[in-house]
């Protein structure tokens, strides 16, 4: 007698492997699965198609503090743009945060002490090739006090924004924009900008007009040379 079923389909338990697909994984049981060839969902809008690698910040076109930007920026937050006001009245710095700005005594006086230092430092040097006992034997020990003046104060400024006359009068130059030390390009621009133009045409008239230029300064007080190295003279008392 034919054990086999009338209707053609083999009796459960048979030898036949099942060619019936498993379900997928995260597909609800009895949910239809996408057919073999579907294209994946589009993106989110503002989403690259590829994701975002690691590291690499939101994708390019992404709004401020979109995912994956720190800081709502790839590159980390911009120093903010000087603020506006009477700082010479008020008292407060260029920019938040910044200590008050110098007051005028203070940096006339530390300016005269560095500048007496150097031009003292280059008749010292200058005593064994000078005669100072003739009113023509000045002129050597004064020129190499206006280069020993430059050099000085490039690199004191560009190291840490004070000479030993604002160090001592609780002094500072800073950059304007964000109050940090100046770099090397301006601490010798505005050294340069103070000393050369005395040298080369102006004589001791450029020293004058330089400083009040600064005095009537709004709203940050700069001479000159603070001008032409963006810079601005702070108080650290």
């Amino acid at each position: 007698m034919s054990t086999s079923d009338p209707s053609g389909n083999e009796q459960e338990g048979g030898d036949k492997p099942s060619f019936d697909k498993p379900p997928q994984a995260g597909t609800p049981s009895g949910a239809p699965s996408d057919p073999p060839g579907t294209p994946p969902p589009p993106p989110p809008p503002g989403e690259s198609p590829y994701g975002t690698p690691p590291g690499y910040g939101a994708p390019y076109g992404a709004p401020p503090g979109a995912p994956g930007t720190p800081h709502g920026s790839p590159y980390g937050a911009a120093p903010p743009p000087p603020a506006t006001g009477p700082y010479a009245e008020s008292g407060t710095g260029p920019v938040p945060g910044m200590p008050p700005l110098a007051t005028w005594p203070n940096r006339i006086i530390a300016k005269v002490l560095d500048f007496a230092m150097m031009e003292a430092l280059a008749v010292v040097v200058s005593l064994p090739f000078s005669d100072l006992g003739r009113q023509n034997g000045w002129i050597g020990p004064i020129w190499l006090g206006y280069a020993f003046f430059l050099v000085y104060e490039g690199l004191m400024l560009s190291r840490d924004g004070q000479t030993v006359g604002k160090k001592l009068f609780h002094l500072r130059v800073a950059m304007l924009i964000d109050g940090s030390t100046p770099t090397p390009n301006a601490g010798w621009i505005r050294s340069a900008t103070f000393v050369l133009p005395a040298v080369i045409c102006c004589g001791g008239l450029w020293w004058p007009v330089d400083g009040f230029f600064g005095v009537f300064d709004k709203p940050y007080r700069q001479c000159i040379h603070d001008k032409a190295a963006k810079t601005v003279v702070i108080s650290t008392a």
